[in-house]
């Protein structure tokens, strides 16, 4: 639904209502992953849509501990401390620990991507794990865990030494144990998630290096790639960097064709990568414009609402299944553009994405958000078992109410959280 110029000047954000429901939001989720979460044999459970853990997949067997739920716990709770949660430290504590002692590879260096109950998991060393091990310790040390340094001290020497790739500005994929790569494949993906940990590097340290890695990064692949395919990002591509079409993979993590939710996170990525850098790389606005408006315009479900997961190469849907992380990216890519660039239709989508999301992905009933909007009589197999992780969404709910000018964790430290917003930020001339 569209709104006149007088409605769109009151915009949510400084609501103070709106503002205390983003709030509440937050909670729930804290709500409704505390309880059953921790797993005492180490790391973190998987939990099903009641929030219950889940200690068989479909197979029979126990879940391996993976190394993205365990790092991302540890950020989430990190948040949860600075937000002033009670009980936070035990989870942060709990990552920690499994971090060092059930993902390190004491041996050989480095961090496995999952560890199996019955001596089992994947021991492939991923530049996607490792981005979000960064993003761990910036956070713990953020919070002064007494751990932090260490880990941070650790991956930093694993990424320097084993992953990044200084005459390609970005980082190889993926690893045997032993540090044998694997294959030629280079992805966007994990250099994305990368970019966000070394921001949160460079705030927790101070460390100019982690931002001229993240801004490395980002001229690769959104000035030089996206910029190639008109601010549309691409998911793969050969060990020089030549984009690979024809690539077709694991249908959750290295989808054929375009992921129009990326696009949405690279929106705010990079704004939040021009706001900390000074505002110097005047590439930067009009990038992140242009990947929201195409997003919108080609990713989103014009009859029931959503973004499709994939689009092929023609920006026609591929995988029509809406997933709940792009989602919450729009949220984060509205709330930035909202507040450096500003104007009706970013209110408009911010409003509209929320809307979608109280209805359709809430669970108001169980708790925490559906990982996927199954329609009635839908007999597809949905991606996720259960309610994977609160990263997404617990993001989502708290960047409206800080500083577009960094990351939750930096807003939370330096800003905290009013419900009566302050007085609004003079937006960059890029309009």
């Amino acid at each position: 639904m569209a709104f006149d110029d007088n409605d769109s000047a009151r915009n949510w954000i400084s609501s103070p209502y709106h503002r205390l429901w983003l709030l509440n939001q937050a909670g729930s989720l804290f709500d409704f992953f505390e309880p059953h979460s921790i797993d005492p044999a180490g790391g973190f459970y998987f939990l099903d849509d009641h929030g219950q853990p889940i200690l068989r997949d479909a197979s029979g067997q126990a879940p391996a501990r993976e190394i993205h739920a365990t790092t991302r716990l540890v950020h989430c709770f990190a948040i949860a401390r600075l937000l002033g949660r009670p009980g936070a430290e035990r989870f942060i504590d709990h990552g920690m620990d499994f971090l060092w002692n059930g993902h390190r590879d004491s041996a050989n260096g480095g961090y496995v991507w999952s560890v199996g109950k019955d001596g089992g998991g994947d021991d492939r060393k991923q530049a996607y794990g490792h981005a979000f091990v960064l993003l761990a310790a910036s956070s713990a040390k953020i919070v002064g865990h007494p751990d932090a340094d260490r880990l941070l001290a650790d991956v930093s020497e694993v990424l320097r030494a084993r992953f990044w790739r200084q005459a390609e500005g970005a980082v190889a994929e993926e690893f045997e144990r032993d540090w044998t790569p694997i294959g030629g494949y280079r992805g966007q993906n994990a250099n994305m998630h990368l970019t966000e940990a070394c921001m949160a590097a460079f705030e927790a340290t101070g460390d100019n290096s982690w931002l001229d890695w993240a801004q490395s990064i980002a001229s690769l692949i959104i000035r030089r790639h996206a910029g190639a395919l008109g601010w549309r990002v691409a998911e793969h591509f050969t060990e020089d960097w030549r984009l690979d079409r024809d690539y077709d993979g694991d249908p959750v993590f290295r989808p054929f064709g375009y992921t129009p939710g990326h696009w949405l996170e690279w929106t705010r990525l990079l704004l939040q990568l021009w706001e900390t850098g000074g505002r110097r790389l005047g590439w930067i606005p009009d990038a992140a414009k242009g990947l929201f408006a195409n997003a919108i315009a080609e990713g989103w479900d014009r009859e029931r609402g959503g973004f499709y997961y994939t689009l092929d190469w023609q920006h026609r849907p591929r995988l029509r299944r809406r997933l709940f992380w792009p989602l919450a990216e729009g949220v984060g890519a509205a709330t930035f553009l909202n507040a450096i660039v500003g104007g009706p239709p970013y209110e408009e989508w911010y409003r509209r994405i929320w809307d979608f999301i109280a209805n359709r992905l809430i669970d108001h009933e169980h708790g925490g958000w559906h990982a996927e909007v199954m329609e009635v009589g839908d007999d597809t197999a949905p991606f996720f078992a259960g309610k994977p992780d609160l990263y997404h969404d617990l993001q989502a709910c708290l960047m409206p109410l800080l500083p577009a000018t960094g990351s939750v964790t930096r807003g939370l430290l330096t800003e905290g959280i009013r419900l009566e917003h302050g007085p609004a930020r003079q937006r960059a001339a890029t309009r």
